[in-house]
């Protein structure tokens, strides 16, 4: 196909950032770290290797994720405890922060409530930027491995993908069937993944993670929260994810409460205030 004459130019227009937020509200860090200096830890839970973990958060705890035993990368999924129907919206997170979260950045909900659900307060990985390859840590752009893609790519039926395992792992928590517990799992935040996009066929890669044992990823709970975790089989996601070969380890889940009046004046986010009525 011929380039036309004004080719050149047409690519030298400057980009221009979709959604700008300076006028995003800042979360209150100060108020939020002082608050976990005092806090107890309450509850933990495990995601074994190629396997899933839930667990629940109340509204104004603290929650970490942390690499055991050897570099590991995790998918999570949020739902609000009270109305499964509120979860994560991956697509509108990266809209509004960028491809990659790291400490201040919130994973936001989708329509109608579009408000934070948990707030990173600790980034152990927060120094690694983005790396000569474009690749950065935490993704919001990965959908999660799953039986359906590998299917289709490779024709066998792998049941440790991600996909599954946040699958069963919610079903055994609701106490549902895996059909219904199926259409709750959405695309996720990609803990510790290193990722990004090639530049000369823009195709979403993966590489190792600089993940080592001791490392975490800390939020705040701003709802009541049910999350759950899966331990990808791609363990450090260097080679592939959909298969038995990489080595895999545990990563585990701890919540903590901080101590009464410690958040004092703070309150849940309200749902997004617009009003609904969509033109009519």
């Amino acid at each position: 196909m011929r380039e036309p004459e004004d080719a050149a130019a047409r690519r030298a227009l400057a980009p221009v950032i979709c959604y700008p937020n300076e006028t995003l509200p800042e979360p209150p860090l100060a108020l939020y770290r002082a608050a976990r200096t005092g806090a107890r830890k309450v509850a933990e839970a495990v995601a074994p290797p190629r396997e899933a973990c839930t667990f629940e958060v109340p509204a104004g705890h603290f929650f970490r994720i942390t690499s055991v035993d050897g570099p590991q990368v995790g998918d999570l999924n949020l739902w609000n405890a009270k109305d499964l129907g509120e979860r994560f919206y991956s697509g509108k997170t990266r809209a509004l922060h960028g491809t990659h979260l790291t400490t201040a950045e919130r994973m936001w909900s989708g329509f109608p409530y579009l408000r934070p659900m948990a707030t990173i307060v600790e980034d152990t990985l927060g120094w690694y930027g983005i790396d000569s390859y474009g690749g950065s840590v935490h993704d919001v752009i990965g959908t999660r491995c799953d039986p359906y893609t590998g299917n289709l790519l490779s024709g066998v039926d792998y049941h440790h993908c991600c996909h599954s395992n946040l699958t069963r792992a919610l079903a055994d928590h609701l106490g549902v069937s895996l059909r219904e517990a199926e259409g709750h799992v959405h695309d996720v935040l990609n803990v510790f993944m290193c990722t990004g996009f090639t530049r000369e066929t823009g195709q979403y890669f993966m590489k190792a993670s600089p993940v080592r044992p001791g490392d975490y990823l800390e939020f705040f709970a701003e709802i009541d929260l049910i999350g759950a975790l899966s331990a990808c089989p791609g363990g450090d996601c260097s080679a592939e994810h959909t298969s038995d070969a990489a080595a895999c380890y545990p990563l585990l889940v701890e919540v903590f409460e901080p101590a009464r009046g410690a958040l004092e004046g703070w309150e849940p986010p309200a749902r997004n205030g617009y009003d609904g009525t969509h033109g009519r």
